[in-house]
């Protein structure tokens, strides 16, 4: 029996985002092209692969063997490209990737740490750039890859799809002054001490710009380099911080509250540079390797919604 590998792929985007037209949508499918393709996989395999529901899809028992030895056989395939585009593609150039600092937070690591292992032949360039200049750089065909924010990513001409939600929100010490907030403003939470990133750090820039001239003035108790190393102070007490909610791992001491500023709310898109070899095998697999990296991301905490002592108002 003989699977298309384009109806596979279709398939583990389905399972993983639980949801036909979520499927559809990251493999820029219609919704009755998609369901038709369900379809025919279900007649090939003679058995019903997919649990249909009112809030989505989930895989039966035969489904999650065929989500299972899908991945493998996608994976096996990417290498067998790689391997043979290899001996075509001159070895000192390497792939270019880049992203901004929430994408270089966990998203582009946990990529590039799977994508080393299994193409060892393939190198990779990668730099932390904001969506403006990775999109120019992309357009110029300076890169091969890059992961851009869906409202800078601009029209020029290049290929994307979506990669995840990238939204910001508020983070403080459990039990804090957070605590039983549903969702705050900007202007809310720079009325308290903040920790934040450095000046240079291209996430900032990003708040700074959205905010303009009129931006409150802000307290920063420290600032630093690293998300990871924010996410601690804030969780210690040492003040309040904006961050990716995709930063946030499960089971932090943190509450956690949604921005309402439209700004906010953000998203992640894979874009393809316009080189000769953006096409090629292996910048299809690293591809592959960041959308990979993007469904695995552990579920991000919700907003905590504690009880607010008597008289407190929101």
């Amino acid at each position: 029996m003989r699977y298309d590998l384009d109806d596979l792929r279709l398939f583990l985007h389905i399972v993983t985002e639980g949801s036909i037209t979520a499927g559809a949508h990251r493999m820029h499918l219609s919704l009755p092209s998609a369901s038709a393709r369900v379809r025919s996989l279900e007649h090939q395999a003679g058995v019903t692969l997919l649990v249909r529901g009112r809030r989505g899809v989930r895989p039966t028992p035969a489904g999650t063997t065929l989500a299972r030895h899908a991945r493998d056989v996608l994976d096996r395939t990417a290498r067998l490209e790689s391997a043979v585009a290899s001996y075509s593609r001159p070895p000192t150039a390497p792939l270019v990737v880049l992203g901004g600092g929430s994408a270089m937070h966990r998203l582009v690591p946990q990529a590039l740490i799977s994508f080393l292992r299994a193409h060892p032949d393939t190198d990779v360039t990668v730099a932390e750039s904001r969506t403006p200049r990775t999109v120019r750089l992309l357009a110029e065909g300076a890169a091969d890859l890059g992961v851009v924010l869906d409202n800078e990513a601009g029209d020029r001409g290049l290929r994307t799809e979506p990669l995840g939600d990238d939204s910001l929100v508020a983070i403080g010490q459990a039990g804090g002054v957070l605590a039983g907030r549903s969702a705050v403003t900007y202007g809310e939470v720079a009325e308290h001490p903040l920790v934040g990133l450095d000046a240079g750090s291209s996430l900032r820039r990003w708040i700074e710009k959205r905010l303009g001239p009129h931006a409150p003035v802000v307290r920063h108790r420290t600032t630093v380099a690293d998300l990871n190393v924010l996410v601690s102070l804030a969780a210690a007490g040492a003040g309040l911080a904006v961050v990716p909610r995709r930063a946030l791992g499960p089971g932090l001491p943190l509450d956690v509250c949604p921005l309402r500023d439209a700004w906010a709310r953000r998203h992640h898109l894979l874009a393809w540079g316009n080189k000769d070899h953006a096409a090629s095998p292996a910048t299809a697999a690293l591809a592959e390797h960041l959308r990979r990296a993007a469904s695995s991301e552990p579920a991000f905490p919700p907003a905590t919604a504690r009880p607010r002592p008597p008289g407190s108002g929101e």
